[in-house]
């Protein structure tokens, strides 16, 4: 450590542990290298259909001239977020379940934690922006391409970037004050809370900071997701009936992505904050899932659910499979 006892040395090292509780369950080292490597084959199979599959929506989104529309866009800013969430863990998961590398610096710890949090936040601002652009073709169709123009919704994406990059750097970069007891966090990637612990001192300022950018981001986001739902329920069922399904029909695709963005995140945050007799590989495994079925279930609604995107995704893959 540093001299300065309330600063975290830069040549610190930590110990990712993967999941806890196999050390327990599997005494020799082999035996718990075994149980990994099970362990990696449904973490890989999530991998593996997130990562294809976001790419492929990316990609037949960017070359078809046809989804060439700003719901289409969003539902590519959605997928560039999944991707980033599945990158910023890929590299430390897979290393501890296949090589048990579990060794992370500090300056590697600080990067991957900001960007597991950035992606999160960006996640809850493109969902609002997707609330926005449903309340928009619904209640106020006849002005949807005047207000949604390629330009504005390059201009959210760079907002919701900076947005989330603003909010979130100081609360990282305030790590380095903290001096913990423990170097050994319960996860297969950095997560914030586990520095964060009542072992660390001068934790104040590191927590009100974290209370903060989740009340000026996911929970405002909710809010403001909240308030387009009830407008839009009001509008869809004001309006005729042959209308009406297909409104709901888009309607319902967005409830399932906020849904599932927020149910788990609330359920991980409630876990964190009052499970402290849930097993402690509960506690991995729920933060662990919540990375990655994320972005495997916005995929499954906006592949199967989104025709458009069913089709050109068809047409993009059977013509590759044709000309080989």
């Amino acid at each position: 450590m540093s001299s300065h006892p309330n600063i975290i040395s830069s040549s610190l090292i930590f110990f990712l542990m993967g999941v806890p509780g196999l050390e327990a369950a599997h005494a020799l080292a082999k035996e718990e290298e075994a149980a990994h490597a099970w362990i990696s084959i449904p973490f890989c199979c999530f991998y593996t259909t997130a990562l294809s599959g976001n790419g492929i929506i990316l990609f037949v989104i960017i070359t078809e001239s046809s989804l060439h529309e700003p719901m289409y866009y969003l539902i590519s800013l959605l997928s560039t977020t999944d991707l980033g969430l599945c990158v910023s863990t890929l590299v430390t998961m897979l290393g501890i379940f296949w090589f048990n590398a579990r060794q992370i610096s500090f300056h590697a710890y600080v990067v991957q934690t900001f960007f597991i949090q950035l992606f999160t936040v960006m996640e809850s601002s493109v969902l609002l922006a997707m609330a926005f652009d449903c309340f928009i073709a619904i209640c106020n169709s006849l002005r949807y391409t005047t207000i949604l123009t390629y330009s504005r919704i390059a201009q959210v994406w760079f907002a919701i970037l900076v947005w989330g990059t603003v909010i979130l750097m100081p609360l990282v970069l305030l790590l380095k004050r903290l001096s913990c007891q423990s170097h050994v966090l319960h996860n297969s990637y950095c997560f914030h809370p586990d520095v964060i612990q009542p072992s660390c001192s001068d934790n104040k300022i590191n927590s009100v900071l974290k209370l903060f950018a989740l009340i000026v981001t996911t929970r405002v986001d909710s809010i403001f997701i909240l308030l387009s739902y009830i407008l839009i329920i009001k509008t869809i069922l004001s309006i005729a009936s042959p209308e009406r399904h297909k409104a709901f029909s888009t309607f319902l695709s967005h409830i399932g992505a906020v849904a599932i963005f927020y149910i788990p995140l609330i359920s991980l945050c409630s876990v964190h904050r009052f499970g402290e007799r849930v097993l402690l590989y509960v506690h991995t495994l729920i933060t662990n899932m919540y990375l990655l079925i994320l972005p495997v279930m916005n995929l499954i609604i906006y592949s199967v659910k989104t025709k458009q995107i069913r089709r050109a995704i068809t047409k993009v893959l059977f013509s590759r499979v044709s000309e080989v």
